[in-house]
């Protein structure tokens, strides 16, 4: 890639919901877009720290406020069409909450434990991700943290 193109592409800035319940973590199937799994989450809107845009999407794309939520990274990747900027925030659910996929949003939404991190085809920004946390899975799930 030429850097006339690294130029002309645009930078999309995104919060990612990594959301813990006894020992898994919440992972969503898009229904549109590219196919694969990912984290619940979506843009940030101008104005918004990437903490209130989590909170507004996970509200948005699966029903629940959430209570703890700490940063637990801020990830880059590069697709063909954009340049991906996700703040990514280790999180709990509000006490009752059940998430439930809205159409058109997520077409399946699945808890994975540690040893299921692997059995959903992630996106390609994911993946990564999905590493660190397999590697740092006994601190992150940590009830200090949460």
């Amino acid at each position: 890639m030429t850097a006339e193109n690294d130029e002309e592409r645009a930078t999309v800035h995104v919060a990612a919901a990594i959301i813990q319940r006894d020992e898994r973590i919440l992972a969503a199937r898009r229904a549109h877009g590219m196919d694969g799994w990912e984290f619940p989450g979506g843009k940030v809107e101008a104005g918004e720290t990437g903490e209130q845009a989590c909170r507004r999407e996970v509200m948005e794309e699966i029903g629940c406020k959430l209570q703890v939520m700490w940063p637990l990274d801020t990830l880059t990747y590069d697709y063909p069409e954009f340049h991906l900027v996700m703040d990514c925030f280790v999180c709990t659910l509000a006490p009752g909450a059940e998430p439930r996929a809205r159409e058109g949003e997520h077409s399946e939404l699945r808890w994975l434990g540690r040893g299921e991190l692997l059995d959903v085809g992630w996106l390609p920004a994911d993946q990564g991700l999905i590493q660190t946390l397999g590697l740092a899975w006994d601190q992150l799930m940590e009830s200090e943290h949460l």
